[in-house]
């Protein structure tokens, strides 16, 4: 009796004879939305991000401060002496004063615009900041998927190892019983080999793939929930690239960013600028202290000075009418004039960076989704040229090297349907971030499609490829 070797039955051997990890209980599998908040809570770039932005945010009320009135107090407490020529006279007395100063400015076109930066500068960072927030959703999913990606391909690895163990067994009963020669044994025990490496390969794979997630959120984990074979596989909506480019350029968060640099070196440049303005300030002094600390000494009584506690008071404006400063204003807005260039030029690559991006992206999950469904009928296809060549092979229409050849187009077509399905997943996030419209609420809707008792041994390939493989062995003559 002829012997099939089905995928079916390489899975089946890989899971029962190689499981990779023993199974987690269904209530410590986490899924994605939980490993997301865990980042949130967690990520220590994320605090960095914030940290940055709450220092930051401080360019405001440090610029608005040179806009306010400003008041200063103080006090000296000193020994006068004073000498005469003629007549010869020393007196010495004990001095002290206090004084206090109020200080409003009220034509500084330099601080005006320096403020005016400083609230640029300020949006520019919180836009920066829900820039990285929003990246953190991307991690999170590429971290998340990346542990599904490698547990997929180690199941697949698994299977194929089981599969050329199971041929490497009937190449040695062939032979023992004269139907081959040591040449079969020796292609079966090589292929084997190979696939015994490639799977300690796909385990470590695993392993690094979960690290990345503890990095990303400082958190251990055993087991993660799998999305299952039934989530859609749809084109963008809208399925047209001009509609995602006009919505990046509103939206995307680091050119909206942009924006605001340009907008403050804009503001920079005139605050150099008015550093060849005159500044204009109202000022306030009280001041009060003995004769000789505020100097109002008589000289006509110099012998016995009037000692008791002066008071005096100032209410002015006071102008100041730059003229020379050695070139030094001229140089800023010279310095200016280039930081202005090179902002506006860095906004408009960047502009062109998210269009190629959105474009190549919305390319992307369109291609991703015909691959998906290739990839999967191609897996058809190769189980069913499995099958075919091992009858091929039992009957001698058909050698060793055609048998292996067969079952290693097939785990490889295994491999890249996992790989697309991923890719799909991924692209689609990456979509949205460049429009900039990517939230937490894309990780909810995926976690719809999250299956609590995945078995990557067992779930990585769709349930109904099996019988499908078969159908269509059967409807060729």
């Amino acid at each position: 009796m002829l012997r099939k070797l089905s995928l079916a039955v390489a899975v089946s051997c890989a899971s029962n004879a190689m499981a990779w990890a023993a199974e987690a209980p269904l209530s410590t599998r986490t899924d994605l939305v939980s490993v997301y908040q865990e980042a949130v809570d967690n990520n220590a770039d994320l605090a960095a991000a914030r940290a940055q932005y709450g220092a930051q945010k401080e360019v405001v009320p440090q610029a608005r401060a040179g806009l306010l009135p400003n008041l200063s107090g103080g006090a000296e407490v000193a020994d006068v002496r004073t000498s005469i020529d003629q007549p010869s006279a020393i007196a010495n007395r004990s001095a002290h004063s206090y004084q206090a100063t109020l200080a409003q400015p009220l034509f500084r076109a330099d601080r005006w615009f320096q403020y005016q930066a400083a609230k640029d500068v300020n949006e520019q960072a919180a836009l920066q900041l829900s820039a990285t927030e929003q990246n953190l959703i991307l991690q999170t999913a590429e971290s998340y998927f990346n542990v599904l990606r490698s547990q997929d391909n180690l199941a697949s690895t698994k299977a194929e190892e089981a599969a050329f163990k199971r041929q490497l067994d009937q190449s040695n009963e062939r032979f023992d019983v004269g139907l081959s020669d040591k040449t079969d044994v020796l292609q079966s025990q090589a292929s084997y080999d190979t696939a015994r490496a490639n799977r300690i390969v796909a385990q470590r794979q695993v392993d690094d793939a979960f690290q990345a997630l503890i990095t990303l959120t400082n958190r251990q984990y055993n087991s993660i929930q799998g999305i299952v074979h039934t989530l859609p596989i749809l084109p963008p909506a809208p399925n047209d690239a001009k509609s995602w480019v006009d919505t990046a350029a509103r939206q995307n968060l680091n050119l909206l960013a942009s924006n605001y640099a340009v907008s403050s070196a804009e503001q920079t440049l005139k605050q150099r600028k008015a550093g060849h303005l005159p500044t204009l300030d109202a000022v306030a002094k009280y001041e009060k202290g003995d004769n000789d600390a505020l100097g109002f000494a008589n000289p006509n009584s110099f012998g016995a000075p009037y000692g008791g506690n002066v008071e005096q008071s100032t209410l002015g404006l006071q102008l100041n009418i730059p003229i020379y400063s050695g070139g030094l204003t001229s140089s800023q807005v010279r310095e200016s004039y280039s930081r202005l260039d090179q902002t506006e030029q860095q906004r408009e690559a960047l502009r062109r960076q998210v269009v190629e991006n959105t474009r190549n992206l919305h390319r992307a999950v369109n291609t991703d989704v015909e691959q998906v469904q290739a990839r999967r009928q191609s897996i058809i296809s190769n189980q069913s040229a499995v099958e075919a060549t091992e009858i091929g092979y039992q009957v001698g229409t058909r050698n060793i090297v055609d048998v292996l050849d067969a079952q290693r187009q097939l785990y490889t077509s295994v491999r890249n349907y996992n790989n697309t399905r991923y890719d799909y997943i991924l692209d689609n996030l990456r979509l949205k971030q460049a429009a900039g419209t990517l939230n937490p609420g894309d990780l909810e809707d995926l976690r719809r499609y999250l299956k609590a008792d995945y078995n990557p041994d067992k779930d990585f390939l769709p349930p109904d490829l099996a019988s499908a493989a078969e159908a269509q062995l059967r409807a060729r003559p």
